[in-house]
């Protein structure tokens, strides 16, 4: 396998925000086990946290990247040449293409905190996917990524 002329690489992190939010699932477990007395009320409150963190973490790690002759998108692994033009999606755009634009048989890296996004046509005929798309923060570099490897 080659290296990318133009490497490529995203993790779609949680928002901040969503840091706050597990911590304000581990006030809530707190109030609930209050009445049971302060040590559970703590465990609660580290437990609750814990949880909530973990699940917003997992959710958050799912990475995009250009390696070699292959384009890997969270848990898939698809080579460059089944991979036809990419049409970079703004807001308004990205959200047609979730939504009453989207086809079932597309294979959707989505996350609804990103609101740009990058669709990449799969032009394999053995494939029945037709087409890929993938939310990211950084839709022209991760076309121009494409377009790079792909010409190399």
């Amino acid at each position: 396998m080659q290296l990318s002329a133009a490497p490529y690489e995203e993790r779609l992190t949680a928002p901040r925000t969503w840091w706050l939010i597990s911590f304000l699932v581990g006030v809530s477990m707190a109030l609930i086990l209050l009445p049971f007395g302060t040590l559970p009320m703590l465990g609660g409150l580290a437990g609750g946290t814990a949880v909530a963190a973990v699940a917003a973490s997992s959710y958050g790690s799912v990475r995009i990247r250009v390696v070699g002759d292959s384009l890997i998108a969270g848990e898939a692994k698809i080579p460059l040449a089944a991979l036809g033009e990419a049409e970079i999606l703004d807001a308004e755009e990205a959200r047609a293409w979730r939504t009453h634009k989207a086809d079932p048989r597309a294979f959707l890296l989505l996350r609804a905190y990103i609101p740009t996004a990058l669709r990449v046509e799969v032009t394999d005929p053995e494939d029945p996917t037709p087409y890929l798309y993938l939310s990211t923060r950084e839709p022209e570099r991760l076309a121009e990524a494409l377009r790079a490897t792909k010409s190399a």
